[in-house]
């Protein structure tokens, strides 16, 4: 069996839920790849063999993200601060001192926008909703800048993958695959870069704050 002939198999019905599904749970505040799931479902669409809609993949991946982010900030509102000094022990690569300092931070520069523009970071997509909860924003400005930036944020991804991989297969038709190569490095380069990036960051923030611990300490 080649690999179209295997994707054909695939029900349409199952990749939006596998999408709604991983975002929800993503924006929920469980580090899963929603992005990866987001951009492989448009690649997907994007395959004139296959019966995925991009409409309704970008319409999964929306309701997924408000729904999500609407049950974390439920959450983090219940239970304050204390649930992320909890999942710091618990989960420190994930949660830890340094991870929940940067994403305050963002949060005191930014305010409700830090939501709005939390859904294109990493980071701010796990942090965001059970962030605001706890932090006590008020619920409607939350759900206007969770609404607004899942959406464009969700439909923004799905149109420009899909319509790339449809560039793409026009490409690869008349070249070779030197160009589809070359943009995949790029983009990897790219994402390895802010990831380092943010990475060294937070272990600034968690130095910083074993350094403040060590001297609150040595005062008392």
């Amino acid at each position: 069996m080649n690999v179209d002939a295997l994707l054909q198999t695939i029900p349409p019905l199952a990749v939006y839920l596998l999408v709604g599904v991983v975002i929800g749970l993503e924006s929920l505040g469980i580090p899963l790849p929603g992005e990866i799931a987001l951009v492989s479902a448009a690649l997907l669409a994007s395959r004139h063999t296959l019966d995925i809609n991009p409409v309704l993949v970008g319409a999964a991946a929306t309701v997924g993200a408000i729904v999500g982010d609407t049950i974390g900030y439920s959450i983090g509102h219940r239970y304050g601060m204390s649930l992320f000094e909890r999942l710091g022990r618990r989960f420190p690569h994930h949660f830890g001192p340094g991870h929940v300092a940067l994403a305050k931070q963002l949060f005191a520069r930014w305010g409700v926008w830090a939501v709005f523009f939390g859904r294109f970071i990493a980071l701010l997509r796990i942090f965001a909703g059970p962030l605001a909860g706890a932090l006590k924003m008020r619920y409607p400005r939350f759900l206007a800048a969770n609404a607004t930036g899942a959406l464009l944020w969700a439909g923004g991804t799905t149109a420009v993958v899909y319509f790339a991989g449809l560039a793409a297969e026009h490409w690869l038709s008349r070249f070779s695959w030197v160009a589809l190569v070359v943009a995949i490095l790029v983009g990897i380069g790219v994402t390895l870069l802010l990831r380092e990036r943010t990475s060294a960051l937070i272990q600034q923030l968690e130095s910083e704050h074993d350094w403040e611990s060590l001297h609150r300490a040595h005062r008392e």
